[in-house]
C-alpha cells in the first residue's frame, strides 16, 4: 500500500467544538476524515492514506484493515457539502469500489443523503454517513465540532466559495 504514488502525507488539523465542518476547508475536511478513520481502524494494525486531491480517481483516503474476516481495502470519500448528497456520488463512489478491487466504500458527509442515495446503497458494500453520524463518531474519539448547514450556506453564498 505505501507505493502507491496517489498518497500523501497526513496533516493534524485542528479544530474544536465551535469548527463548524461545513465551512471546513476541503483540503482539511479530507484530512480530518482520515484521521478519524485511522483512529476508528487503528487498534488492529490498519492502515489509512489521504489521496493526492487531482489524482486521486475518486478516492480521498483509503483504509486497509489486515482482519482476514472482516478486514480489506476500504475507500473512503469525503463530501463537505451543504447540500443533500445525490445518489449520482454514491452511484460514483460503488464504481471506485469496483474499480480499485476495494471491499467496501465509505461516504462520509456534512451534510445528508436523499432517498435514492440510501436505497441505491442497499445491498451494496456501502456505508454513507451523514453529518450527524460524522459527529457521533468524532465524540466516540474524544473531538467535538459541530455542523450548521444553514451558516455554512449564508457565509459561502455571500463569498461565492461553494
Amino acid at each position: 500500500m505505501d507505493s502507491d504514488k496517489r498518497f500523501v502525507n497526513s496533516k493534524d488539523i485542528n479544530f474544536d467544538e465551535t469548527t463548524n465542518l461545513a465551512l471546513m476547508n476541503w483540503e482539511e475536511f479530507e484530512h480530518l476524515i482520515r484521521e478519524l478513520f485511522e483512529k476508528e481502524f487503528n487498534n488492529n494494525g490498519s492502515q489509512v492514506k489521504v489521496t493526492q486531491a487531482s489524482r486521486d480517481g475518486g478516492v480521498d483516503a483509503i483504509a486497509f484493515d489486515p482482519d482476514p474476516i472482516r478486514g480489506g481495502k476500504i475507500v473512503i470519500q469525503a463530501k463537505r457539502y451543504t447540500n443533500t448528497v445525490g445518489v449520482a456520488a454514491v452511484r460514483d463512489l460503488y464504481g471506485t469500489v469496483m474499480n480499485e478491487g476495494a471491499n467496501k466504500g465509505i461516504l462520509v458527509t456534512t451534510s445528508d443523503y436523499g432517498p435514492d442515495s440510501y436505497e441505491f446503497a442497499k445491498g451494496k458494500p456501502i456505508t454513507l454517513l451523514n453529518g450527524g453520524n460524522l459527529l457521533h463518531l468524532l465524540e466516540k474519539h474524544g473531538t467535538k465540532a459541530r455542523i450548521n448547514i444553514k451558516e455554512a450556506k449564508r457565509i459561502l453564498n455571500n463569498s461565492n466559495l461553494d
